[in-house]
Protein backbone atom coordinates (compact mmCIF):
# COMPACT_ATOMS: atom_id res chain seq x y z
CA UNK A 1 0.00 0.00 0.00
CA UNK A 2 1.31 3.45 -0.87
CA UNK A 3 1.96 5.47 2.31
CA UNK A 4 0.04 8.74 2.56
CA UNK A 5 1.72 11.95 1.53
CA UNK A 6 3.04 13.65 4.65
CA UNK A 7 4.46 17.16 4.40
CA UNK A 8 8.05 17.58 5.55
CA UNK A 9 8.49 19.79 8.56
CA UNK A 10 9.67 23.11 7.20
CA UNK A 11 11.17 26.22 8.68
CA UNK A 12 11.97 29.68 7.31
CA UNK A 13 15.57 30.56 6.63
CA UNK A 14 17.23 31.94 9.75
CA UNK A 15 20.12 34.44 9.97
CA UNK A 16 23.56 32.80 9.98
CA UNK A 17 24.22 34.24 13.43
CA UNK A 18 26.70 32.15 15.42
CA UNK A 19 24.66 32.80 18.56
CA UNK A 20 21.38 31.59 17.04
CA UNK A 21 20.35 27.94 17.28
CA UNK A 22 17.78 26.53 14.82
CA UNK A 23 15.93 24.69 17.57
CA UNK A 24 13.08 23.43 15.36
CA UNK A 25 15.50 21.87 12.87
CA UNK A 26 17.53 20.34 15.71
CA UNK A 27 14.38 18.82 17.15
CA UNK A 28 13.41 17.38 13.76
CA UNK A 29 16.85 15.88 13.15
CA UNK A 30 17.19 14.23 16.54
CA UNK A 31 13.58 13.02 16.61
CA UNK A 32 12.85 12.13 12.96
CA UNK A 33 16.27 12.21 11.28
CA UNK A 34 15.17 14.77 8.68
CA UNK A 35 14.16 18.43 8.48
CA UNK A 36 13.50 20.95 5.71
CA UNK A 37 13.52 24.61 4.73
CA UNK A 38 10.83 25.48 2.18
CA UNK A 39 11.44 28.05 -0.54
CA UNK A 40 15.10 28.61 0.24
CA UNK A 41 15.92 29.45 -3.39
CA UNK A 42 14.07 30.86 -6.37
CA UNK A 43 12.91 28.64 -9.26
CA UNK A 44 15.29 30.52 -11.58
CA UNK A 45 18.26 29.70 -9.33
CA UNK A 46 17.19 26.05 -9.29
CA UNK A 47 16.87 26.08 -13.09
CA UNK A 48 20.58 26.94 -13.35
CA UNK A 49 21.41 24.14 -10.92
CA UNK A 50 19.42 21.78 -13.13
CA UNK A 51 21.37 22.90 -16.20
CA UNK A 52 24.68 22.26 -14.41
CA UNK A 53 23.52 18.84 -13.20
CA UNK A 54 22.45 17.85 -16.72
CA UNK A 55 25.79 18.98 -18.17
CA UNK A 56 27.77 17.17 -15.47
CA UNK A 57 25.80 13.97 -16.00
CA UNK A 58 26.41 13.98 -19.76
CA UNK A 59 30.12 14.54 -19.18
CA UNK A 60 30.31 11.83 -16.51
CA UNK A 61 28.54 9.23 -18.67
CA UNK A 62 31.00 9.88 -21.51
CA UNK A 63 33.93 8.31 -19.61
CA UNK A 64 34.70 5.21 -17.53
CA UNK A 65 33.67 5.41 -13.85
CA UNK A 66 32.13 8.83 -14.36
CA UNK A 67 28.82 7.74 -12.81
CA UNK A 68 28.03 4.91 -10.42
CA UNK A 69 24.82 2.88 -10.41
CA UNK A 70 22.51 2.95 -7.41
CA UNK A 71 20.06 0.43 -8.84
CA UNK A 72 18.33 0.03 -12.20
CA UNK A 73 18.07 3.43 -13.94
CA UNK A 74 19.54 5.24 -10.90
CA UNK A 75 22.88 7.03 -11.04
CA UNK A 76 25.11 8.97 -8.66
CA UNK A 77 27.75 11.46 -9.81
CA UNK A 78 30.19 13.37 -7.62
CA UNK A 79 31.28 16.77 -8.94
CA UNK A 80 33.72 19.53 -8.08
CA UNK A 81 32.36 22.80 -6.62
CA UNK A 82 33.34 24.71 -9.78
CA UNK A 83 30.90 22.61 -11.79
CA UNK A 84 27.98 24.13 -9.89
CA UNK A 85 27.39 27.85 -10.39
CA UNK A 86 25.26 28.00 -7.24
CA UNK A 87 27.78 26.29 -4.93
CA UNK A 88 28.63 29.38 -2.90
CA UNK A 89 24.95 30.35 -2.61
CA UNK A 90 24.14 26.87 -1.32
CA UNK A 91 26.88 26.53 1.29
CA UNK A 92 26.42 30.09 2.59
CA UNK A 93 22.63 29.90 2.81
CA UNK A 94 21.73 31.06 6.36
CA UNK A 95 19.64 27.98 7.13
CA UNK A 96 22.33 25.57 5.88
CA UNK A 97 25.04 27.37 7.88
CA UNK A 98 22.99 27.52 11.09
CA UNK A 99 22.02 23.84 10.92
CA UNK A 100 25.62 22.78 10.27
CA UNK A 101 26.89 24.83 13.19
CA UNK A 102 24.22 23.59 15.56
CA UNK A 103 24.49 19.87 14.72
CA UNK A 104 28.13 19.43 13.67
CA UNK A 105 29.86 22.27 15.52
CA UNK A 106 31.58 25.47 14.41
CA UNK A 107 34.38 23.58 12.61
CA UNK A 108 32.08 21.57 10.33
CA UNK A 109 33.60 20.34 7.05
CA UNK A 110 32.09 20.26 3.54
CA UNK A 111 33.15 16.87 2.15
CA UNK A 112 30.79 15.95 -0.71
CA UNK A 113 29.00 17.53 -3.65
CA UNK A 114 27.12 15.41 -6.14
CA UNK A 115 23.71 14.35 -7.35
CA UNK A 116 21.44 11.32 -7.62
CA UNK A 117 19.15 10.83 -10.61
CA UNK A 118 16.35 8.24 -10.66
CA UNK A 119 15.31 8.02 -14.32
CA UNK A 120 12.01 6.65 -15.65
CA UNK A 121 11.96 2.93 -14.90
CA UNK A 122 13.94 3.21 -11.66
CA UNK A 123 12.76 0.43 -9.35
CA UNK A 124 12.20 0.20 -5.60
CA UNK A 125 15.41 0.29 -3.59
CA UNK A 126 15.94 -1.87 -0.52
CA UNK A 127 15.69 -0.14 2.85
CA UNK A 128 19.16 1.09 3.78
CA UNK A 129 21.33 3.71 5.43
CA UNK A 130 24.21 5.27 3.52
CA UNK A 131 27.06 4.07 5.74
CA UNK A 132 27.57 2.14 9.01
CA UNK A 133 26.72 3.89 12.27
CA UNK A 134 29.79 5.59 13.81
CA UNK A 135 30.66 4.67 17.39
CA UNK A 136 30.18 8.33 18.36
CA UNK A 137 26.54 8.02 17.36
CA UNK A 138 25.99 4.58 18.85
CA UNK A 139 27.53 5.38 22.23
CA UNK A 140 26.83 9.11 22.65
CA UNK A 141 23.75 9.67 20.46
CA UNK A 142 25.56 12.39 18.52
CA UNK A 143 25.05 13.01 14.80
CA UNK A 144 28.41 13.47 13.08
CA UNK A 145 27.30 14.10 9.49
CA UNK A 146 24.44 15.59 7.49
CA UNK A 147 23.23 15.21 3.92
CA UNK A 148 21.54 18.27 2.42
CA UNK A 149 19.32 17.59 -0.60
CA UNK A 150 17.86 19.97 -3.18
CA UNK A 151 15.53 18.79 -5.95
CA UNK A 152 15.68 20.35 -9.42
CA UNK A 153 12.04 19.40 -10.18
CA UNK A 154 8.71 19.59 -8.38
CA UNK A 155 8.35 16.05 -7.04
CA UNK A 156 5.13 14.11 -7.59
CA UNK A 157 4.20 10.53 -6.69
CA UNK A 158 4.84 9.08 -10.16
CA UNK A 159 8.48 10.24 -10.07
CA UNK A 160 9.36 7.80 -7.28
CA UNK A 161 9.69 10.07 -4.24
CA UNK A 162 12.24 9.55 -1.47
CA UNK A 163 10.81 7.47 1.39
CA UNK A 164 12.17 7.59 4.94
CA UNK A 165 11.42 5.82 8.23
CA UNK A 166 11.58 8.60 10.86
CA UNK A 167 13.50 7.91 14.05
CA UNK A 168 15.55 5.04 12.64
CA UNK A 169 18.82 7.00 12.71
CA UNK A 170 19.27 5.51 16.19
CA UNK A 171 18.70 1.86 15.20
CA UNK A 172 21.71 -0.25 16.11
CA UNK A 173 22.79 -1.57 12.72
CA UNK A 174 25.59 -3.92 13.74
CA UNK A 175 23.44 -6.86 12.63
CA UNK A 176 22.52 -5.23 9.29
CA UNK A 177 24.14 -6.55 6.11
CA UNK A 178 27.35 -4.49 5.77
CA UNK A 179 25.89 -2.56 8.76
CA UNK A 180 23.74 -0.72 6.20
CA UNK A 181 20.96 -3.03 4.95
CA UNK A 182 18.46 -4.20 7.59
CA UNK A 183 17.11 -7.76 7.38
CA UNK A 184 13.78 -8.18 5.62
CA UNK A 185 12.04 -9.22 8.83
CA UNK A 186 12.43 -5.60 9.96
CA UNK A 187 10.75 -4.20 6.85
CA UNK A 188 7.24 -4.12 8.40
CA UNK A 189 8.54 -1.75 11.09
CA UNK A 190 9.97 0.63 8.49
CA UNK A 191 6.90 0.43 6.28
CA UNK A 192 4.67 1.27 9.24
CA UNK A 193 6.74 4.42 9.83
CA UNK A 194 7.38 5.27 6.17
CA UNK A 195 6.87 8.83 4.98
CA UNK A 196 7.29 9.92 1.34
CA UNK A 197 8.67 13.38 0.66
CA UNK A 198 7.43 15.68 -2.12
CA UNK A 199 9.84 18.67 -2.19
CA UNK A 200 9.40 21.51 -4.66
CA UNK A 201 12.02 23.47 -6.55
CA UNK A 202 13.77 25.77 -4.08
CA UNK A 203 13.28 23.57 -1.00
CA UNK A 204 16.29 22.25 0.95
CA UNK A 205 16.20 19.24 3.27
CA UNK A 206 18.80 18.07 5.78
CA UNK A 207 18.92 14.53 7.09
CA UNK A 208 21.07 12.04 8.89
CA UNK A 209 22.16 9.50 6.27
CA UNK A 210 21.77 6.90 9.04
CA UNK A 211 17.99 7.28 8.96
CA UNK A 212 16.72 4.21 7.11
CA UNK A 213 15.33 5.19 3.71
CA UNK A 214 14.82 4.10 0.10
CA UNK A 215 13.98 5.38 -3.36
CA UNK A 216 10.58 4.34 -4.74
CA UNK A 217 9.74 3.39 -8.36
CA UNK A 218 9.81 6.17 -10.96
CA UNK A 219 6.84 5.35 -13.19
CA UNK A 220 6.76 8.79 -14.82
CA UNK A 221 8.43 9.87 -18.05
CA UNK A 222 10.66 12.38 -16.23
CA UNK A 223 13.95 12.11 -14.35
CA UNK A 224 14.10 13.37 -10.73
CA UNK A 225 17.60 14.85 -10.13
CA UNK A 226 18.54 15.65 -6.54
CA UNK A 227 21.62 17.63 -5.54
CA UNK A 228 23.56 16.22 -2.57
CA UNK A 229 25.78 18.24 -0.20
CA UNK A 230 27.60 16.18 2.43
CA UNK A 231 28.88 17.86 5.61
CA UNK A 232 30.84 16.28 8.48
CA UNK A 233 31.78 17.08 12.03
CA UNK A 234 35.58 17.12 12.45
CA UNK A 235 36.92 13.58 12.50
CA UNK A 236 33.80 11.92 11.06
CA UNK A 237 35.90 10.50 8.23
CA UNK A 238 33.52 10.63 5.27
CA UNK A 239 35.90 12.83 3.25
CA UNK A 240 38.01 9.76 2.47
CA UNK A 241 35.17 8.47 0.27
CA UNK A 242 35.08 11.65 -1.84
CA UNK A 243 37.41 13.59 -4.14
CA UNK A 244 36.47 17.27 -4.00
CA UNK A 245 39.10 19.69 -5.33
CA UNK A 246 39.21 23.36 -6.41
CA UNK A 247 41.57 25.36 -8.58
CA UNK A 248 43.71 28.11 -7.07
CA UNK A 249 41.83 30.89 -8.82
CA UNK A 250 38.48 29.54 -7.64
CA UNK A 251 39.77 29.12 -4.08
CA UNK A 252 40.93 32.72 -4.00
CA UNK A 253 37.51 33.90 -5.17
CA UNK A 254 35.66 32.12 -2.36
CA UNK A 255 34.39 34.01 0.67
CA UNK A 256 36.11 33.22 3.95
CA UNK A 257 32.95 31.52 5.24
CA UNK A 258 33.38 28.90 2.51
CA UNK A 259 37.16 28.51 2.71
CA UNK A 260 36.91 27.93 6.46
CA UNK A 261 34.80 24.80 5.92
CA UNK A 262 35.89 23.43 2.54
CA UNK A 263 38.46 20.74 3.31
CA UNK A 264 39.81 19.74 -0.09
CA UNK A 265 42.97 20.01 -2.21
CA UNK A 266 43.70 23.24 -4.08
CA UNK A 267 45.13 22.30 -7.49
CA UNK A 268 46.37 23.86 -10.72
CA UNK A 269 43.86 21.94 -12.86
CA UNK A 270 40.86 19.75 -12.03
CA UNK A 271 40.85 16.05 -12.83
CA UNK A 272 37.53 14.34 -13.64
CA UNK A 273 36.27 12.42 -10.61
CA UNK A 274 36.23 8.65 -10.90
CA UNK A 275 33.32 7.50 -8.77
CA UNK A 276 34.32 5.14 -5.96
CA UNK A 277 31.44 5.38 -3.49
CA UNK A 278 29.72 2.23 -4.77
CA UNK A 279 27.01 0.69 -2.57
CA UNK A 280 26.74 -2.91 -3.74
CA UNK A 281 23.37 -3.52 -2.13
CA UNK A 282 21.86 -0.65 -4.15
CA UNK A 283 23.47 -1.81 -7.39
CA UNK A 284 21.81 -5.18 -6.86
CA UNK A 285 18.51 -3.51 -5.94
CA UNK A 286 15.48 -4.75 -4.06
CA UNK A 287 13.98 -8.10 -4.93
Amino acid sequence: MTPPATPATSHPAAPADEAETPVEALGDLYRDGITACRGAFSPDWVRRVGEDVDAAFEEARSRPDGAVGRGFQRWYVEIHPEQLRGFVDLVTHPWVVSVCRAVLGPAYEIVELGFDIPFPGAAMQPWHRDFPMPEETRLRRRLTSLAFNLTTVDTVEAMGPFEIAPGTQWDDGRHFDHEMFPPKERYPRYEARAVRKYPKRGDISARSALTVHRGTPNVSDLARPVLVLGVDAPGAGNAEHHDLAVTRGYWESLPELVRAHLRCPVVDALEPIRQKHTIEGLVMGAE
